[in-house]
C-alpha cells in the first residue's frame, strides 16, 4: 500500500494518498500515532491531510475490516536560507545563483518573485539556480522543498547593464596610481573595472559613481569597462597613459 508522498513537512498540513485494495469505509488514518484529517476515500484509495510530526513513521489505515500493513513516511525539516550570491543579476536572466542554507536536499523549485526555476542540487547545504528574465526591480527569493518552503531574509535584484557617461582625469602616468572618478547610471552592484585588459583597485560611492585606481600599463590609450551584476559597459573616449 503505498503513500504519495511518502515525505513532507513536519508542520503537516500538507495532502497525501494511500493507494491499494479494502480501504472502503476507511475511519483512520494514521501517521505514527497521529490521525490524519481524511478529505476523500474509495475502495482503492484514501486521500488525507497530514499530521504535523517527526523522523519516520509508520502510517496506516483502519477500516471496518482492520487495519493495513504500516508504510512508511519520512518528515522533512523545512528548508532554511542562510546567504544568495549574488544578490542581483541582468534583467536578461541567465546569472547562476547560488543559495546556501540546511536542508535543501529536497528542493524542488526556487522562486524569483513569482517565477519558479528548477534548482540544480548541490548538498543538503548549497544549490544553484539561474535567474530568469525579469523587469528592473527586487523581488522575493523563496525556496521550495518537501519540507516546506523558506524565503530568503533579502531580496534580490534585477539590474540594468551599466551606462558609464564619463571619467576624470583623462590621463595618467605608465606607473600607475591615479586616482579616476567614474560616471554614470546603475554602476552600484560593479563587480570589476578594468583599463584595457588590467584589472584595477575601485570602490563603490554610490550608484552612479566609482572610484578607481588605474593599474600601471605601457604608454598609450585604454578603454575603461566596468563589469556589474547587470552587466557590462565601456567608458566613452580612453584613458591616456602618458609618456
Amino acid at each position: 500500500m503505498p503513500i504519495s508522498p511518502n515525505q513532507g513537512s513536519t508542520g503537516g498540513g500538507f495532502a497525501a494518498t494511500l493507494t491499494g485494495t479494502g480501504l472502503a469505509g476507511a475511519t483512520v488514518v494514521r501517521f505514527g500515532s497521529k490521525p490524519a484529517t481524511i478529505t476523500a476515500s474509495s475502495p482503492t484509495s484514501v486521500s488525507v491531510v497530514a499530521p504535523s510530526g517527526a523522523g519516520v513513521v509508520d502510517t496506516t489505515v483502519t477500516t471496518p475490516g482492520g487495519t493495513s500493513n504500516p508504510v512508511p513516511f519520512y518528515y522533512v525539516l523545512p528548508p532554511v536560507i542562510l546567504d544568495v550570491s549574488p544578490a542581483s543579476g541582468p534583467l536578461a536572466g541567465g546569472s547562476t545563483v547560488t543559495v546556501t542554507g540546511r536542508n535543501l536536499t529536497t528542493a524542488t523549485s526556487v522562486l524569483f518573485g513569482g517565477t519558479a526555476v528548477t534548482p540544480t542540487v548541490l548538498s543538503d547545504s548549497e544549490l544553484t539556480a539561474v535567474s530568469p528574465a525579469h523587469a528592473a526591480g527586487e523581488v522575493a527569493l523563496a525556496v521550495t522543498a518537501q519540507g516546506g518552503t523558506a524565503t530568503a531574509s533579502g531580496t534580490f535584484g534585477f539590474v540594468a547593464a551599466p551606462n558609464v557617461t564619463g571619467f576624470s582625469p583623462t590621463t595618467g602616468l605608465p606607473a600607475g596610481g591615479t586616482l579616476v572618478d567614474i560616471t554614470g547610471t546603475a554602476l552600484a552592484t560593479t563587480t570589476q573595472v578594468t583599463f584595457g585588459s588590467v584589472p584595477a583597485t575601485f570602490a563603490v560611492l554610490s550608484d552612479t559613481r566609482v572610484a578607481a585606481v588605474a593599474p600601471s600599463q605601457s604608454p598609450g590609450t585604454v578603454t575603461i569597462t566596468l563589469t556589474t551584476t547587470g552587466g557590462s559597459g565601456a567608458a566613452p573616449g580612453g584613458f591616456l597613459y602618458l609618456l
